[in-house]
């Protein structure tokens, strides 16, 4: 057990109700309705248990507008561009998640952190879901402050001074298939970021590789780099650090990309689960 490493969260807030999902990971918000503007009052709220909970689950929501989906994401910085999956029409800002009985892949069935191959990798991600299958959908989270707070003090200093690249072309190309048919010659991003990243803005340090993205640790050999990514991903994927999260309709999650991972479970085929992405801009991981 990791119980030791879970901190108590003690900030209050005045204008939303943040309740702990676990205590690991995540918190349930209600008292605000994301299908209107909310006032700075509640956005103030919004952002402290964000750092605090690294993701949130937004309850009794009503479907949120596309227009008013952008505005709120546009309000914790600048909206990241997808480099390849499709978005919905007349609203480019916006990846439209869609799996049913006609569906090759679905996405996110592997453990990761949203674009992490990006020079500048998403800061977080909002996800409201409007068609849930009649079961099944859930999405997991995991804890990466947690994940690099449990290694071993030799490890944490070997691993503080390692990066690793982080590349896409062998997972997005072919994936959107209209996509790669309108340009063959697209080029996909890489980039190479530190192995323990420290969080920006709450200052704590978090493993930062995944599975999806993660593929070679700088100035390792080949055989070197191999066994520690595969330790690091299968010690990531603890259930110590995990939490699973099953959709009511019209709920929206809101995650931390730089200090979580996150796996949705595509149990549901043929049944269909779709909805609305919307995905803010971070910085160059330090």
């Amino acid at each position: 057990m990791l119980v030791s490493l879970v901190k108590v969260r003690d900030h209050s807030y005045k204008f939303i109700s943040a309740s702990p999902f676990a205590p690991n990971l995540g918190a349930e918000i209600y008292g605000v309705d994301l299908s209107k503007s909310i006032s700075e009052e509640q956005f103030g709220d919004i952002f402290q248990a964000f750092l605090d909970h690294q993701v949130l689950f937004f309850k009794n929501q009503k479907e949120i507008p596309p227009d008013v989906h952008i505005a709120f994401g546009k309000r914790f910085g600048e909206l990241h561009a997808h480099p390849a999956a499709p978005t919905m029409k007349g609203y480019p800002e916006i990846f439209e998640i869609h799996a049913d009985k006609n569906s090759k892949i679905a996405n996110g069935e592997f453990w990761h952190s949203d674009v992490s191959c990006d020079l500048e990798p998403p800061l977080g991600t909002m996800l409201q879901l409007h068609v849930l299958p009649e079961c099944g959908g859930d999405t997991m989270f995991a804890n990466m402050y947690m994940a690099y707070d449990s290694l071993s003090k030799p490890m944490q200093n070997f691993l503080n001074g390692l990066r690793a690249s982080h590349e896409s072309e062998h997972f997005y190309r072919n994936r959107y298939e209209k996509q790669d048919q309108l340009d063959p010659k697209k080029k996909y991003p890489s980039a190479i970021h530190p192995i323990v990243r420290t969080h920006p803005e709450t200052k704590k340090k978090a493993l930062y590789i995944n599975k999806f993205f993660t593929t070679r640790i700088e100035g390792l050999s080949k055989q070197e780099s191999k066994l520690i990514l595969e330790y690091l991903f299968n010690h990531c994927e603890k259930t110590d650090f995990q939490i699973r999260y099953r959709w009511n309709k019209n709920d929206m999650a809101f995650w931390d990309n730089r200090c979580t991972l996150h796996k949705a479970i595509w149990d549901y085929h043929p049944m269909e689960r779709k909805g609305r992405r919307v995905t803010i801009k971070g910085t160059i991981p330090y």
